[in-house]
């Protein structure tokens, strides 16, 4: 703890926003872990459990309604789909309204995911102008020192300033790792989505398959 202590003094002021900086970061990856997990759960939840039984008995009225009151993402795109439907029975039309609906719920998963890049980049930046305004201040200090104590005091001088670039990079490499996760666990939400939404679309097909039969037999 002495040791860490003692590395962030010496560090000078550029220590300070790039520890908040991180600050800020870990925040968005907690918050963001949550959100993605607890939606996972209550999109999967929603659509096995409530939905998907509905559409199978070919009760599409009370599929919409629990869809649309639902308040969840796959909810809003199967509602959006289902409303498509009552009024166009083609299947491009009732894909391109989930899809649509799909981009409308999109941002909620990829919100504030994007400036944990940036925060990265920002901390690298922030450790690498420290150290170069400790390099400036180091070799201004030496200017004017004894020659026999020139080489101690800048070889000191320099250890300090690359304690900047040090936690700079020591910030930014997690949080850009944590992006990067962040960024496959959307990606995974997307694409349970977009499966629902398929299975969604092939009973369609397969509904109005069965009815022309019907009406032919």
């Amino acid at each position: 703890m002495e040791s860490a202590v003692r590395f962030f003094q010496q560090g000078g002021l550029f220590m300070v926003p790039i520890a908040l900086i991180l600050l800020i970061g870990l925040a968005i990856v907690l918050e963001r872990m949550i959100y993605l997990q607890v939606a996972r759960r209550r999109n999967r939840r929603l659509f096995e459990s409530g939905l998907w039984p509905l559409l199978q008995k070919g009760e599409f009225q009370k599929a919409s309604k629990a869809a649309r009151e639902s308040g969840v993402e796959v909810g809003e795109m199967v509602a959006a789909g289902l409303a498509r439907f009552r009024n166009s029975q083609s299947r491009s039309d009732v894909e391109y309204a989930m899809e649509e609906g799909l981009m409308e719920v999109l941002p909620r998963f990829e919100k504030r995911t994007p400036y944990l890049a940036t925060l990265a980049n920002v901390a690298t930046l922030l450790g690498l102008l420290g150290t170069i305004m400790g390099l400036i201040s180091a070799f201004t200090a030496v200017a004017d020192a004894d020659p026999a104590d020139k080489a101690s005091m800048l070889s000191d001088s320099i250890s300090v300033a690359m304690n900047t670039t040090a936690f700079g990079l020591m910030s930014a490499i997690p949080l850009l790792l944590a992006h990067a996760y962040l960024q496959t666990r959307t990606n995974e939400m997307i694409d349970s989505l977009e499966m629902a939404g398929v299975k969604l679309l092939n009973l369609i097909s397969e509904t109005q398959a069965g009815s022309t039969a019907r009406s032919e037999g």
